[in-house]
């Protein structure tokens, strides 16, 4: 055996582990043997003893270490139900995959990859939101316009249930029914209205037909946009006005089925949605969406979401806002189409406040209001945007200096003055961003843009404006003094009963107090009587410019309800205290939703 120098095999201490191993074996038999030895009682005398030392201990540790093991605890749970969240991400991603895109080229890629927090919730664990929202009181109308409002809305109810219950937008003339998704928006559209106007009779009809016969099942093509402005909003509104929970049982169903539409490279949603198959693709008309719809479905999907404690909802919208703020802009001008895909703004596309461009600005200042005036950035990008607005697109008529907002066309930016009736929603939009502390000179400008829009109604014989107004920019010739400000073409002359500018002239009203506004809505209002209201409801009509020829077109939109006739109202409210504007928004259409601290 080798022995290093110096030592002798004396200096080894010698281990015997077979020894060793025979010792505790020993040890363990002997114990035993004892343990047996022991009679039943004092077995039990034994078990009570360490029960007891075990119990002495516990009660002993300090909080701060029961808190830490209970802490280790819940974070075990909560990690295995995140692993269940990204477990149902994948299998969604995946049927996606096998089920394909769909009309117009749009390819299902993936599920954004959100973020969850460690105390998100598993679908399958949801409840009722907590707290549950108490009821909001209305007592019905207060003087005669808003009554004469509240009978328009019983009489285009009345048709609707008579001869379209169900589906979703009656034709009021041959009495018969249009279906576009196939998900009752007239009554959807309807039933904040009807709560508001404290028609309970009709609220409880709507909110009968939601429990028993709205189903989101069958596979049907959807506008994600459309859907969620129109149905998501006026279920969660009719939630929180109402506090009934079908509202939001319902919002919760729509607004999963919904989540497909944001699987995309960029996070931009897709514009359609099949709410049966969960699968969604771009427009049928092209790959791109429009920058609107993108951008005006993050107040509804943030709410769900806060009620239903399940982020998923608000982070793939705010995903969405952060995205087109990082987009390069034209002094904060956005173009109006916008590719899912890539996340990129469609090049040379054009740049309105009217179609396809004006929800955008609307939700950038809302959305600040939604989250207690927290997101800076949203702030900044409205701000930016109206300053891009004055400077760009703003333009003046030649003959009384009308101001409107032009649209910019090409890649040279060409100045095209025309108008969307659409556009008129910014007086209001700007009314109440002063009255949050945004640049006063705003209020400016949001009183020249009401006075022209007033005009597009007031030059028109039926004091109803068309969907498009023209504007005269050209010095005017030498003698001529008749030149008009404004025209509109045969093919723009229709009115839809939309609501945009009765929106701005509420606003004005309750921020302001000036019943000018009000005396604008009524004179509107009989021009709505008397040109559109037929047997069995009222009609969008072809013609703005001939009395005698207004050529009707046998369509009552759901926006009617929701936002025409609700704007009336709130504008003949002469409290202006029904809805506090420091509690409440109104989406883009017209539905009512909460403003949270954060």
């Amino acid at each position: 055996m080798y022995s290093p120098k110096g030592l002798t095999r004396t200096d080894y201490i010698s281990l015997n582990i077979n020894d060793t191993a025979a010792f505790a074996r020993g040890t363990s038999q002997s114990l035993w043997r004892r343990w047996n030895q022991l009679s039943r009682f004092q077995r039990n005398l034994v078990y009570f003893s360490v029960i007891t030392i075990c119990l002495i201990i516990l009660y002993f540790i300090p909080n701060d270490a029961k808190s830490s093991i209970i802490d280790k605890e819940t974070n075990h749970d909560q990690l295995q139900n995140i692993e269940k969240h990204d477990k149902l991400i994948e299998e969604l991603v995946v049927d996606n995959g096998d089920q394909g895109g769909g009309a117009g080229g749009g390819e299902v890629i993936e599920e954004p990859e959100f973020q969850p927090e460690v105390n998100q919730i598993d679908d399958d664990q949801i409840g009722p939101p907590q707290p549950k929202p108490n009821a909001m009181k209305f007592n019905g109308p207060q003087n005669e316009r808003q009554r004469a409002v509240v009978g328009a809305f019983l009489h285009s109810w009345k048709g609707y249930k008579q001869y379209a219950w169900g589906h979703d937008n009656l034709k009021p003339i041959s009495a018969g029914h249009h279906e576009w998704f196939g998900l009752g928006l007239t009554i959807i559209d309807g039933l904040d209205t009807a709560y508001l106007m404290g028609l309970n009779a009709e609220f409880a009809e709507g909110k009968k037909w939601v429990e028993e016969s709205l189903t989101f099942g069958p596979s049907k093509d959807v506008n994600l946009f459309e859907t969620t402005i129109r149905v998501l909003g006026g279920l969660l509104s009719a939630y929180h006005m109402s506090g009934e929970k079908i509202f939001f049982e319902k919002a919760l169903d729509l607004g999963d089925r919904l989540m497909p539409a944001f699987s995309t490279r960029s996070g931009v949603p897709y514009s359609d949605v099949n709410i049966g198959t969960r699968t969604a693709h771009s427009p049928k008309w092209g790959p791109d969406s429009s920058t609107s719809e993108v951008t005006t479905i993050q107040l509804e999907f943030r709410d769900l979401g806060r009620i239903s404690q399940q982020p998923k909802f608000e982070q793939a919208v705010a995903r969405v806002s952060e995205h087109v703020h990082h987009l390069e802009k034209y002094d904060g001008l956005v173009p109006i189409f916008i590719n899912a895909n890539t996340g990129a703004f469609r090049e040379f596309s054009t740049i309105s406040f009217g179609a396809r461009g004006d929800s955008y600005y609307e939700y950038l200042l809302k959305q600040w209001l939604q989250t207690g005036k927290t997101m800076d950035f949203l702030r900044e990008d409205y701000i930016t945007g109206i300053w891009g607005a004055e400077k760009h697109l703003v333009q003046y008529t030649a003959a009384n200096k009308y101001l409107f907002l032009a649209e910019l066309t090409g890649s040279q930016k060409d100045i095209k003055p025309k108008m969307d009736h659409l556009t008129c929603f910014l007086g209001g939009t700007l009314a109440l961003g002063v009255h949050n502390g945004l640049p006063p000179e705003h209020m400016k400008f949001a009183e020249q843009l009401v006075r022209t829009c007033y005009q597009t109604y007031a030059i028109q014989p039926t004091f109803l404006a068309p969907e498009i107004t023209y504007f005269n920019i050209q010095t005017p010739q030498s003698g001529d003094a008749n030149q008009l400000d404004m025209f509109v073409k045969t093919n723009d002359a229709h009115n839809l009963l939309r609501p945009e500018f009765l929106e701005s002239l509420f606003y004005m009203w309750y921020l302001t107090g000036n019943k000018t506004y009000q005396d604008w809505g009524w004179q509107i209002f009989q021009g709505f009587e008397k040109y559109t209201k037929v047997q069995h409801g009222y009609t969008s009509i072809g013609n703005v410019r001939n009395t005698q020829n207004t050529r009707p077109r046998d369509m009552m939109e759901s926006f009617w309800l929701s936002e025409t006739l609700k704007y009336l109202y709130l504008l003949f409210d002469d409290s202006r205290k029904l809805i506090d504007l420091e509690k409440w928004i109104f989406n883009s259409e017209g539905h009512i939703l909460p403003v949270y601290d954060s």
